[in-house]
């Protein structure tokens, strides 16, 4: 018994050992940023100074003097609540068309794919071309179909819904897990609908979205917590297609919560604010994951079920 200990002792310092590598990087550039931001938020902080002890100050003055913090709020509930489902939607139904047996399915496939492996800020460029109130590619199509044009990203009414459009335009990510997906979904279960007379609407409530639900529960948490992040293209099209020249876009329309939280550090180096922001999104994303788990044992369905 004592030699199995010993060698037991030993393998585990072994594992250790190579393990380390990890571990120090685990350490260095993960937990440690976390509990420094954690300590931050208690405190008035920047680049400049050092950190002064204020207690729940920075997150007091977030709820109730910073009307700012609201609007960032509610343009990602915007992303969360409208963007993020249109995505989703438009990535089942790309990988439901490219399902089918067609001619060039694979090429299809691939293009389709394409725009998500785009540089983010790459995209972003290219759409401040297509959605250029004057020139743009967008317009011009709406011109020639005799069609108002709406100034897209000078319109605080109309910011958002470009982001929309630029969000179901990039959903080849989507469209692949929900592809593998769906080839998943067993043929006898369709085969066995037709015969009961089942049409296509029927076959995809009743057989092709209860059989894909595990797939759509990780979509859906994944969405939401890149919704409540959302910064880069809103940074990029915020700053350079607004008729304002800050990163919120015009009336703050474009203002969401990770590009405030970047402004705010960034830019008005309000370090402590920041670092409370961060959290304060950490435990928002935290609730509504965890709603969304709680919630899903009435309708996820897996296979052995």
């Amino acid at each position: 018994m004592h030699h199995i200990s010993r060698r037991k002792v030993k393998t585990f310092l072994w594992g250790l050992f190579f393990a380390l590598p990890w571990l120090v990087g685990f350490i260095v550039l993960t937990a440690f940023p976390i509990g420094q931001s954690l300590y931050n938020s208690f405190t008035d902080f920047s680049i400049f100074k050092p950190a002064k002890w204020v207690g729940l100050k920075n997150y007091v003055n977030l709820f109730t003097r910073d009307r700012l913090f609201y609007k960032a709020i509610l343009n990602t509930l915007y992303m969360v609540v409208v963007a993020m489902p249109v995505t989703l939607l438009m990535g089942l139904a790309t990988a439901m068309l490219l399902n089918t047996s067609i001619k060039g399915r694979s090429l299809f496939r691939t293009i389709c794919y394409l725009p998500s492996i785009v540089p983010l800020v790459a995209s972003s460029v290219v759409w401040l071309w297509i959605l250029n109130p004057q020139y743009g590619l967008l317009n011009n199509m709406l011109n020639a179909l005799g069609l108002p044009m709406p100034n897209w990203l000078g319109d605080a009414r109309m910011a958002k819904p470009s982001l929309v459009i630029m969000g179901a335009w990039g959903a080849g990510n989507i469209m692949v897990v929900f592809l593998a997906a769906l080839q998943d979904v067993p043929r006898s279960l369709y085969e066995a609908a037709e015969i009961d007379g089942a049409g296509p609407v029927k076959k995809f409530l009743h057989i092709t979205v209860p059989s894909i639900t595990p797939v759509i529960l990780f979509q859906l948490i994944m969405g939401v917590i890149n919704s409540f992040q959302y910064f880069g293209q809103a940074y990029v099209l915020g700053t350079a297609g607004g008729s304002e020249a800050s990163a919120g876009g015009p009336e703050n329309a474009l203002l969401f919560y990770a590009v405030y939280l970047y402004d705010t550090a960034f830019s008005g180096f309000k370090m402590g604010k920041a670092s409370a922001m961060a959290w304060v999104l950490f435990v928002i994303v935290l609730c509504v994951t965890a709603i969304i788990l709680a919630t899903s044992k009435r309708w996820v369905h897996y296979g052995e079920e």
